[in-house]
């Protein structure tokens, strides 16, 4: 994972503490990294990132 490549798409999206499933889908497209990258860097943060809009329902 690289969480540098990370960071810098969160900060140019504006993203600090939740980010919906769309944009994380975005930034995954956009920048080329895995989706579940993206999860495991929102979850592995202190304070963790909320993951919002679920596209599958299952955060709110």
């Amino acid at each position: 994972m690289d969480e540098d490549k990370i960071q810098e798409a969160f900060e140019a999206y504006g993203i600090t503490d939740e980010i919906t499933c769309p944009q994380a889908f975005e930034i995954a497209e956009k920048y080329s990294i895995p989706k579940m990258d993206i999860a495991r860097y929102c979850n592995q943060r202190e304070p963790r990132i909320k993951i919002r809009g679920c596209q599958l329902g299952c955060f709110r």
